[in-house]
């Protein structure tokens, strides 16, 4: 029997660096990580290697704290102006928590590119409420922390960005993307992460999602996709084989790159063999937890 526990969360802040090891555990974007390229995953779940973010992503995060915001107003007050409005003040309090993203604007004329940021993440917030309109909307929870233990013993953990639940008990999960609908690979990955969650929700609370709904807010597109119990029992099966790998890997250290086209938006060509490099030194197992998630993932 499964086991585990479910969190509202609150506006997302760093991570904590000292207390308790926590046990290991398996999140989505480390399962991606780890079926993309397990050198990648070693980078970054075991050796935590350093990664500067890109505008556009520490934008998503903007983004993604706004409309949680959003969702904490009176059903009234959630308007395009009022979630415009939060914009700033939500930048200064995520700015503060992690100063070395104002370095992304540092350099010479960065006041007005950082105007110009900060309309395309106003243009991302308008796409939004034409996808949807959040004064009909009161969801059960917005940046939910999701935590269950399989029969097999692997441990799941995630954030899920909303979580709408019906009258009537049907569960939709809902992802906001800040990019462009994607092609076919995109496609897929976005797929993994919410079934991902469709199998945490459903051994926490034995109700299959109803709908995994993704809303693309660069290009103003949806995708909604239906789950059953059979499937998620695969992919279930799926993610205790990943885990399983990881472990066997984590016991010998032998992460072997995987080339592919995505090598060209990776942080670590230098230090990986697929481009002449040298990993470091294999530092073991990783302590403390190599599940979690960080800011960045979490508005992926």
């Amino acid at each position: 029997m499964a086991n585990g526990s479910t969190t509202t969360g609150t506006a997302p802040g760093p991570r904590p660096t000292g207390g308790a090891t926590r046990r290991p555990a398996l999140s989505p974007s480390r399962a991606s990580d780890f079926k993309q390229c397990p050198l990648l995953y070693r980078f970054r779940a075991v050796d935590r290697l350093p990664e500067t973010p890109t505008r556009a992503q520490v934008r998503g995060t903007l983004v993604h704290s706004v409309l949680e915001r959003v969702f904490a107003l009176d059903r009234a007050e959630r308007t395009p102006d009022r979630a415009r409005d939060l914009l700033r003040p939500t930048w200064s309090q995520l700015s503060e928590e992690c100063p070395e993203w104002m370095e992304l604007f540092d350099d010479a004329g960065s006041g007005d590119e950082l105007a110009e940021w900060f309309r395309s993440a106003e243009t991302l917030l308008d796409s939004y409420f034409a996808l949807e309109d959040p004064r009909r909307l009161d969801p059960e929870a917005c940046e939910l922390h999701v935590e269950t233990e399989l029969g097999s013993g692997v441990l799941l953990r995630g954030y899920i960005d909303r979580l709408d639940v019906a009258p009537t008990g049907e569960i939709r999960v809902v992802d906001y993307k800040t990019g462009a609908a994607p092609r076919q690979i995109g496609e897929a990955k976005a797929l993994f992460q919410m079934k991902f969650y469709a199998v945490v929700l459903w051994r926490l609370r034995g109700i299959v999602p109803r709908q995994l709904k993704l809303l693309y807010l660069r290009d103003g597109q949806e995708l909604a996709y239906t789950p059953d119990e059979p499937e998620l029992a695969r992919f279930e099966r799926t993610l205790e084989a990943i885990w399983q790998a990881i472990l066997k890997a984590g016991r010998t250290g032998d992460f072997r790159p995987s080339p592919s086209k995505l090598c060209g938006w990776c942080s670590h060509q230098a230090l990986c063999p697929s481009f002449g490099g040298t990993p470091p030194e294999y530092p073991g197992w990783p302590e403390p937890d190599p599940g979690e998630e960080s800011l960045l993932d979490r508005a992926d």
